[in-house]
């Protein structure tokens, strides 16, 4: 290679390693929005000795406030969410925030093996406060997705002075009811695609799955349509995590880093402490919403579980075209129907 040549690739090399980089340390913001009235926050936040990232946004910040508790465990929503809540900015100011260890909030040299359960509930009913003061609104809904689903209505449950209503989606149940639901559709599928392999691996792990050892893997969910229907989820965070402002390429690291080191034993907890006997009754309106093509978190297990849960008023939601996502692949039914619920409970 000649000199000229090498310059060249000195010079790329430079100009690569510059551009990696600046994606480590770029500041982040999340987009302003138009309108004297408007909030368009994202910073961290202490919350009960942690720190935590929040975001908030919204039109108005005197509309109601809704506070969604994200899944996975470990995986926000913030890195992507702006692009399924444009419609529920309007009429709502909408907090997400990274829960302890998780995303942002995910701090190198902590110590995270103090995390359960009933520190992440703490943590939310902590957050609820801030949110309420800074945003001078009495009560608030509340609102829980998948795996967040067990740490919401745990607080609904411990603190219903706070919140208007409580919302899962997505919402956990009995965990292995769930997952012989996800097994039997995953091997059904399977079957039909004619893929004997894949029946094959599945039907091996019956017994781990009765005895509640093993979940149905996620990946063979995924593929047979149990996961996600009308959107690509993973392509969301991969788009959110390169091009959104919300994150930086160091707080992806912060991501992969708190998924690692939480979520496994944050779902054999799970597992061992069942929803379903944690919270028996809600003294606040009750909503499960959920995916007809769920089998991360069943449907028809949610159902049997919420036969059983007392509360004030209830009401389950079945959206007919998703899966696991129902508030994004189905954004616009979600958002009329959140709307008219809050009008009802407002009334």
């Amino acid at each position: 290679m000649n000199s000229k040549k090498k310059k060249r690739w000195k010079i790329a090399a430079l100009l690569l390693f510059l551009v990696i980089a600046a994606g480590f340390v770029f500041p982040t913001w999340t987009p302003r929005i138009k309108g004297a009235d408007s909030i368009h926050f994202l910073g961290q936040v202490p919350i009960n000795g942690a720190g935590h990232e929040v975001m908030i946004r919204g039109t108005d910040r005197s509309n109601p406030v809704v506070i969604f508790v994200h899944g996975g465990p470990g995986c926000s929503e913030i890195p992507y969410v702006r692009k399924y809540q444009d419609l529920l900015e309007d009429d709502f100011t909408i907090v997400h925030y990274d829960q302890r260890g998780s995303g942002k909030s995910y701090h190198f040299f902590e110590d995270y093996s103090n995390v359960t359960a009933e520190l992440l509930v703490d943590d939310l009913l902590a957050l609820t406060d801030y949110v309420r003061e800074k945003l001078g609104q009495e009560k608030v809904l509340l609102v829980g997705h998948s795996f967040g689903t067990n740490i919401s209505l745990q607080a609904a449950a411990e603190a219903p002075d706070k919140y208007a209503a409580y919302i899962g989606i997505g919402q956990v149940a009995d965990t292995v009811e769930s997952e012989l639901d996800s097994l039997n559709y995953t091997i059904g599928q399977a079957g039909l695609a004619g893929n004997a392999k894949d029946a094959e691996r599945l039907e091996r792990l019956r017994s781990a799955i009765e005895s509640g050892e093993e979940r149905t893997p996620r990946d063979l969910v995924r593929k047979y349509g149990g996961a996600a229907r009308l959107i690509d989820d993973n392509r969301d965070y991969y788009t959110g995590f390169l091009f959104n402002p919300e994150y930086n390429l160091l707080d992806v690291v912060r991501y992969l880093r708190g998924v690692a080191v939480t979520q496994e034993r944050l779902l054999e907890e799970e597992a061992g402490n069942n929803i379903t006997g944690i919270v028996r009754q809600l003294d606040i309106p009750l909503y499960f919403v959920m995916g007809k093509y769920d089998y991360m978190t069943s449907a028809s297990a949610a159902k049997h579980y919420f036969d059983r849960l007392e509360a004030p008023e209830k009401q389950f939601v079945l959206f007919e075209k998703s899966a696991h996502y129902p508030q994004f692949e189905e954004e616009e039914r979600f958002a009329e129907w959140l709307n008219a619920t809050w009008n009802h409970l407002a009334s």
